[in-house]
């Protein structure tokens, strides 16, 4: 997840004892190659080394062992065995698999790289809406501007992350693996014979990613993300029916569930806003002009944030859907942007 992982991981290729001793062998087999098929045809011509070089301008030179002859054949076939097995000793990637109980320092993610900011979610009468901006920043640079970061888990639960943005990559695909296990474990694999029964809902994924974040925390070796989990319980009879779920897992496993929801620099900017303006019968359509109010705040605000935007919703109805990526209009006229700051011509700035 970071340069210096990527820095272990080729010094541990280096003393990987494998890679070592099947580069011995074949560095030893080449250096000694020629000089096994020159010591021969001095033996078999009984000639000293000054005239080998002008043997080797006349004919005789066909008697020398060529790359056509059954034994170069066998050498050279010999080097590709050993190649192909210390290639199949490595894992994808060039890199030695390792041990998932012997990690080093540098093998854990000490500060995130890519990361993504706000996640907002918020519940409005119908269901449960999240908004997200779709873009990644490295440092201070806005480095990938289409990053989704909305993910349908499954028909009735829906997971937006903030943070490290290869750790929600790799939390979304333990997710779908559950997912499609307990599809395949299911008493059918047609799923409008199921009812809901081969899912979990949402509430049960936000405890088994509490228990998850909090285990990784706990080994010192964290998943640096903030995770808003949105969607439906399951009602008493098993079917989806349940009520709305709007819940928050942090890095360290801290869990709490609200009405409405923040993360990240959205935390400080948008969550007044939704104290503000939320209540509880809010239509869909106010629910995401809600949404986009504060999503355009952030992009006033924080310097991390885009104006391309995606929002997303669960409902009983229709399940899980996500929008594709538009831009949000923002205006640049306002009095705090045009007025020079500090009684300095410009922005104010140095």
């Amino acid at each position: 997840n970071s340069s210096n992982n990527h820095i272990q991981i080729n010094a541990t290729e280096v003393n990987h004892p494998h890679i070592i001793i099947t580069t011995i062998v074949i560095e030893t087999l080449i250096y000694l190659y020629p000089r096994f098929f020159t010591k021969e045809l001095s033996h078999n011509k009984k000639i000293d080394k000054s005239s080998l070089a002008a043997l080797y301008s006349q004919k005789e030179i066909s008697k020398i062992p060529s790359f056509n002859s059954s034994s170069s054949s066998s050498f050279l076939l010999f080097i590709f065995i050993i190649h192909t097995i210390m290639s199949l000793s490595l894992s994808a990637g060039g890199a030695p698999r390792a041990s998932s109980t012997s990690l080093s320092a540098t093998d854990r993610t000490r500060r995130p790289i890519v990361t993504g900011t706000s996640i907002l979610g918020i519940k409005y009468s119908n269901g449960v809406m999240l908004a997200s901006d779709t873009l990644c920043s490295y440092g201070s640079m806005a480095k990938y501007k289409n990053a989704e970061r909305l993910i349908s888990v499954n028909s009735k639960t829906l997971i937006g992350g903030g943070g490290e943005y290869s750790d929600f990559q790799s939390i979304t695909q333990l997710l779908k693996r559950n997912a499609l296990e307990d599809l395949c474990t299911a008493d059918s694999l047609y799923e409008d014979e199921m009812d809901g029964n081969g899912e979990e809902d949402a509430r049960q994924i936000w405890n088994y990613l509490r228990a998850v974040m909090y285990n990784r925390r706990n080994k010192m070796n964290p998943l640096w993300n903030d995770l808003v989990i949105a969607g439906f319980g399951s009602g008493g009879d098993g079917e989806a029916g349940g009520e709305c779920f709007l819940g928050l897992v942090d890095k360290i496993g801290t869990t709490y569930e609200d009405d409405y929801i923040a993360t990240g620099f959205g935390s400080y900017l948008a969550l007044p806003i939704l104290r503000e303006k939320w209540s509880v019968d809010l239509s869909e359509g106010e629910a995401r002009a809600l949404l986009e109010d504060c999503m355009r705040v952030l992009f006033y605000r924080d310097c991390r944030a885009l104006n391309r935007i995606q929002i997303a919703k669960v409902t009983k109805e229709d399940g899980v859907l996500i929008s594709d990526p538009y831009e949000l209009e923002t205006e640049w006229k306002s009095a705090s942007f045009v007025e020079p700051k500090g009684e300095l011509e410009g922005d104010g700035g140095w």
